[in-house]
């Protein structure tokens, strides 16, 4: 992988527009960390943060901040000679995916990009590896298809983006089924069947990983107890809450902030 530039942690004002012309063998990284209006051959969607992409060099491409800001980690490379790897990987190019743990990413993310930029003799070498793992990841992530379809001719897709958006700012709030079915106006197994048409996921799913993201955001950045957190997130079970986020995350809550 011959990385051209990287940045991470960039910040943009609403009036900054990015444009690409169609290249071949130049690839663009790109994950947002907020929302992001995005256009694919003049196909506009706005997207949620922790959204990827992967872009290939074969369409054009435009993004701008959908808020005042917008915050996101890239890096822009080449891979010609790197087409055996690839291939069997079978990745989703110029299609979203949304990860709803971004750490182990933003983490490789960080490190390319300080690498990158570094005098260190093996810097090519490492960044390498570190690039072709966050390509294996995101093809892991394509093989469960759980992908943002901006393209998707479905008429609610607005709706649905909007209503997933309320779901993770809101891990405290009870959703069920017949309420996010309600908040789009659709019946209930037709709104199950779009939301995992869209998304790949279930509604139920994703009010899941809304709640666990919350929690991993309060136990990082705050000094509250896990049953406070718990309840924050919607838990009215305090155990509940630690055998869940210990099966999705790998480790208990307390572990989790010590690590």
């Amino acid at each position: 992988m011959n990385i051209r530039c990287a940045g991470f942690g960039s910040v943009y004002d609403n009036d900054y527009i990015y444009r690409r012309k169609p290249e071949k063998g130049g690839f663009l990284l790109l994950l947002s960390k907020s929302r992001i209006s995005i256009y694919f051959d003049g196909k506009k969607a706005v997207l949620p943060e922790n959204t990827l992409i992967l872009y290939d060099g074969s369409r054009d491409i435009e993004y701008h901040a959908s808020g005042e800001y917008l915050i996101c980690h890239w890096i822009s490379f080449e891979a010609e000679d790197d087409a055996e790897f690839l291939e069997p990987l079978e990745l989703s190019y110029n299609l979203p995916v949304r990860f709803a743990d971004t750490e182990l990413i933003e983490q490789l993310m960080r490190n390319i990009t300080s690498e990158f930029y570094s005098a260190n003799t093996h810097r090519l070498k490492m960044t390498d590896v570190m690039l072709k793992t966050i390509l294996m990841k995101l093809s892991e992530q394509c093989g469960r298809r759980e992908q943002v379809q901006p393209s998707s001719n479905e008429p609610h897709y607005g709706l649905l983006i909007e209503l997933r958006e309320k779901i993770y700012r809101n891990p405290q709030k009870k959703w069920n089924v017949d309420l996010m079915a309600a908040d789009v106006n659709m019946s209930r197994s037709y709104f199950q069947h779009i939301y995992r048409e869209v998304f790949g996921v279930s509604c139920m799913t994703d009010v899941i990983s809304g709640k666990i993201e919350k929690a991993k955001e309060i136990l990082t950045e705050t000094g509250c107890t896990v049953s406070q957190v718990a309840a924050m997130c919607g838990y009215e079970n305090e155990e509940h809450f630690m055998r869940q986020f210990k099966k999705i995350v790998g480790v208990t809550p307390t572990g989790y902030r010590k690590r």
